[in-house]
């Protein structure tokens, strides 16, 4: 699958410290030790509607992460999915009288022209669920073979993944059964289906209905389920050694969980990736943004109203990556008018010396990402200039270039 084009990142002078992430495994932060290569694979969309603020900063998030590793001098082998075969797919595609392909290649157009727009950094690797169908086929045979998947009985002959095939099974998100049941049902998994064995086991093969797409297999036409399909492209394009699964923290349970579950029983390994990161939700003035509630902010529609996307970059990062936050009205103001300060600043023909704040940029940034302090050191320079000019003529360059480099803001 196509990615989009890569905005240039400038090379920025000097090196800062090794990045330490709040791990949702650990329930703390700690460092982030990749090798020369840095590895992170990052859920992808479903793409049955529109890039909103929500998908944005957590897009946002990683991309900020690959910055970092780049500006630390990593090669870095990004890998994001799309999960181009899926209910929410095929129901709005119904709804709308259009191929689910043809939704799905129109969806996903949208949310690469969003990402390029906000200067987001592309994967080396997009893969498509539809891609895959051939590692994912691999992984099921496997998980039967090995007893850790079964076949359910009856007119539909699902195949499922048994949630005690891993002793550790629970250690990413940490929560009791009964969080997990709830969470399980209220995020796609089906603990009420006839002839499962626990009711947290999770689909792994969909066998083939009318009326649905389906790939032939050894066991029986089908296609994948949710949590295999990022199990099977994360080992097939990485292998071994993740250093980083992200997302949304709704994916916490029970897409992480059993991706990771996948993987590890597969490979006979105790911990799919070194690193479990998690960005927090963003609801709209106050309120939970969703699609039900009809207040979803779309990047597409600030963009088509004339919303410059390093506006809706720095509004996104005012608020830490893994808070539970709002956007607003107020929200978008408040990054317009920084964006336009910044830029005054940094047209100046002088200013005061940038070699602090931008050592001070790099430090907040690699201790969890806090971008609020970085914006803040950033504006108390922009303050000092406007306010008091300066004598250094390399300082307004050497500070464009780091918020390029770093925070992705074209200024």
């Amino acid at each position: 699958m196509l990615s989009w084009s890569a905005a240039p990142v400038p090379v920025l002078p000097g090196r800062g410290p090794e990045l330490r992430l709040y791990d949702t495994s650990d329930r703390q932060v700690r460092p982030v030790a990749p090798g020369t290569k840095a590895s992170m694979y990052v859920c992808g969309i479903t793409p049955y509607d529109a890039t909103h603020l929500g998908h944005a900063a957590t897009y946002l998030t990683f991309d900020l992460i690959q910055r970092l590793w780049l500006d630390l001098g990593h090669d870095v082998h990004y890998v994001q999915n799309v999960t181009d075969v899926d209910d929410p797919l095929f129901e709005r595609a119904q709804r709308d009288g259009i191929d689910w392909r043809d939704l799905a290649d129109r969806e996903v157009a949208l949310f690469r022209a969003d990402m390029a727009a906000l200067r987001v950094l592309p994967p080396r690797d997009y893969v498509g669920a539809t891609e895959a169908i051939a590692e994912v086929v691999e992984l099921v045979e496997k998980l039967l073979a090995s007893r850790a998947a079964y076949v359910v009985d009856d007119e539909y002959p699902d195949i499922y993944y048994r949630a005690d095939a891993t002793p550790q099974f629970g250690y990413e998100s940490g929560y009791d059964r009964d969080t997990m049941l709830r969470l399980f049902e209220e995020r796609g998994g089906d603990p009420h289906r006839p002839g499962k064995t626990d009711q947290l086991d999770a689909l792994l093969w969909r066998a083939a209905r009318d009326g649905e797409p389906s790939w032939p297999a050894p066991f029986g036409a089908g296609r994948p389920g949710w949590h295999i399909e990022c199990a099977a492209i994360a080992l097939s394009r990485i292998g071994t050694g993740l250093d980083i699964q992200g997302g949304g923290g709704d994916l916490i349970f029970p897409h992480h969980e059993f991706t990771a579950a996948h993987a590890e029983c597969v490979r006979g390994e105790r911990r799919f990736a070194r690193h479990y990161v998690h960005a927090g939700m963003i609801g709209y003035d106050g309120h939970k943004m969703s699609k039900s509630l009809g207040n979803l902010v779309l990047v597409s529609t600030l963009r088509a109203e004339g919303v410059e996307p390093s506006a809706i970059r720095l509004g996104l990062l005012a608020g830490h990556y893994r808070a539970d936050r709002f956007w607003s009205p107020q929200v978008l103001d408040e990054a317009v008018a920084r964006l336009h300060r910044w830029r005054a600043a940094i047209a100046l023909p002088a200013g005061p010396d940038a070699a602090d704040v931008v050592a001070r940029v790099r430090g907040y940034l690699a201790d969890d990402l806090d971008t609020p302090k970085v914006i803040a050191a950033l504006d108390g320079w922009v303050a000092d200039a406007l306010e008091y000019g300066g004598h250094n003529p390399e300082a307004p360059r050497l500070v464009a270039t780091a918020v390029d480099a770093l925070l992705g803001v074209e200024l």
